[in-house]
Formats: structure tokens, sequence, C-alpha cells
């Protein structure tokens, strides 16, 4: 793997949307950048945000903020994608696929024509699906393309059985992988609570049979839609999300975080990005941590595996 070395900590966020600027706007009182540029079609509009970001550094955290064209993305360590239409209420994040496959197409070649070095994040949904693309139309080595998977519904599983527990979420070690959508699935068999194992911790012996952890459950699955059945979208929580990757790869921390990662091999499975626990650093996905599960994950994991499949056969017919 060639190595890359961080040097301008530099972001460019394409799409100053409600989530791109929720996490330009995480990213500013985090301090994680040094600089930070803001693409959107709508010239103004990324204006607009640049300006009103700025007039906040007082408060914040010593960068430059500024809206730019794709010629800034030739040294910037990071682009992360959060441009394209919206899960509207109702649909699906697949029913997005073939929308968002076309509006990809043109952004990432854009990109690469200004011999972009670094790596590529992407946030837009469906993310599996996009950041599959995205590596495809690129070109670039696979642990250089990253999605945001299901990094925030791990920490929505995290939040909740904290809470269900009494336990502070940051104690409780659990995964949701698969894919960012109606197909995912819990690692039941690796939640633990402090160390202990939840089956030991809480004295449950089948956790499909227990009413309170199935809603917690479903509560993470379809979080999304009891958010944008309230107020239209999500955008707080995976804007931190994305700032928790960002620093990971900035900071080379080495740290475990669940995202859309290429599996080649792993859990069975092949050719195809979704959701796992893999290791960040500066050089983006240095390996996919591979999980035991039961059978029964094993099963959902393959059925999330081939609804993401389908829809990645619909996504390169739209950019063909």
């Amino acid at each position: 793997m060639a190595i890359r070395k961080t040097k301008l900590r530099k972001v460019v966020i394409i799409g100053t949307g409600l989530v791109g600027t929720s996490y330009a706007y995480a990213l500013l009182n985090q301090g994680v950048v040094n600089e930070l540029v803001l693409i959107d079609l709508d010239q103004a509009k990324a204006e607009g945000e640049a300006r009103d970001l700025n007039h906040g550094m007082a408060f914040g955290n010593p960068m430059r903020i500024k809206a730019g064209d794709y010629q800034e993305c030739h040294n910037a360590d990071l682009v992360v994608i959060t441009a394209g239409a919206n899960q509207k209420p109702g649909e699906t994040r697949l029913d997005l696929v073939t929308k968002n496959a076309k509006i990809f197409k043109g952004i990432i070649e854009k990109v690469m024509d200004v011999d972009f070095q670094g790596i590529f994040v992407v946030a837009t949904n469906p993310v599996d699906i996009l950041t599959h693309l995205t590596r495809e139309i690129s070109g670039l080595p696979k642990e250089r393309v990253i999605g945001s998977g299901t990094i925030l519904d791990t920490a929505r599983f995290r939040y909740l059985l904290g809470e269900h527990f009494e336990v502070d979420p940051r104690n409780v070690h659990a995964y949701i992988i698969g894919e960012h959508g109606d197909s995912e699935l819990p690692v039941w068999s690796h939640v633990q609570i402090g160390g202990v194992p939840l089956s030991q911790y809480a004295g449950i012996d089948n956790f499909y049979q227990n009413q309170a952890m199935t809603e917690i459950f479903e509560n993470v699955r379809d979080a999304a839609y009891h958010i944008i059945e309230r107020k239209g979208a999500t955008y707080y929580g995976i804007g931190l999300g994305l700032v928790r990757l960002t620093k990971a790869i900035l900071n080379n921390e080495n740290a475990i975080l669940t995202v859309s990662a290429k599996l080649e091999g792993q859990y069975g499975l092949n050719d195809l990005y979704l959701g796992v626990p893999v290791l960040l650093n500066e050089n983006g996905i240095r390996e996919v941590i591979e999980l035991e599960l039961t059978k029964k994950e094993n099963q959902q994991l393959h059925q999330s595996a081939e609804v993401i499949q389908e829809m990645i056969d619909t996504g390169m017919k739209a950019i063909k």
C-alpha cells in the first residue's frame, strides 16, 4: 500500500445542503482541519455558507474557510461528498439510486480531472451504492474510497442500548453492519457492556424474541424515517459522524469505525461496498475487521449484500 502523508489538513466538501453544512459547522467547532473549501452547484449558496462560518471564527478554532471550485481538490487530503437528491418522506434510500448515480458521475470526473491524490468520503444516500460507484468512476485504490456506511446507525444503537441499561454509550460496544438502510442488522453476538457480553450482562438468551431489544433495533433501523417525518431531514448526527471519521484519518488514529468498505472475500462477500468495522488511518482503510458472526447474522448480512448488489447493478447502468 502506498503511504500517503497528510500535510495540509485540507478538506473539500462538495454539496452545501444540510448535511454538508452541519459537517462544516462541526469541523469549525472541533478545530479538526486547517483549511475547509465548500463547493456547490449554487456558488452563491457556498459563498454565503463560507461567510457565515467565517463570522463564527472568533468563537471557534482558527482555520481557513472559503467557497471554491473543483481545482481546490488537487491538494486536498479529503474530498467529502454530501451532494445529491434528498430522501423524501415515504422514499427509501434505495429509491434514490438512479438519480444520484448520474449526479455522482459528473462530480467524480471533475475531481479526478485535477489529479486528486487524497481520500474520498461519501455521505450521500444510498451510501453503499454511491461509494461503490465512486470507486468505479475514480479508479482509486479501494482503501482511499470510504462511505459513511453504518457509522451513524452504530452510534444510534450504542446510544439506545446505553439509555436502556443506564450506561454511558461510550462504554457500550456494539455494531450495526450491512446496508445503511432497511436491510442492516445488529450484531447481537458481539454487543458488550464494559467488556461483558450483553447476553450475560442482561441475562438475555434470545435477542430476537426479546421485545425491548427488538424495539431498540427497530428504532435504530427506522430512525431516519422517524426524523424525516418530524423535521424533514437528518443532518446533525451524520455531520458529527463525518467529523469522527475525518479525525481518524487526519490524525492517523488506527481507529475502528463502521464504515462502507469494499469487501474482497471477507464475510464470504466479494466486490461490493457495505458497512463493516474497519481500521482507519491516514491512508484510509488499513484493514477490514472480520467479526465471527452467528449463522443467523451471517444469513442476514448476505441478504443485505443481495439488496446492495441489485442497486449497484442499477447504478452502474445509470452511469453507462
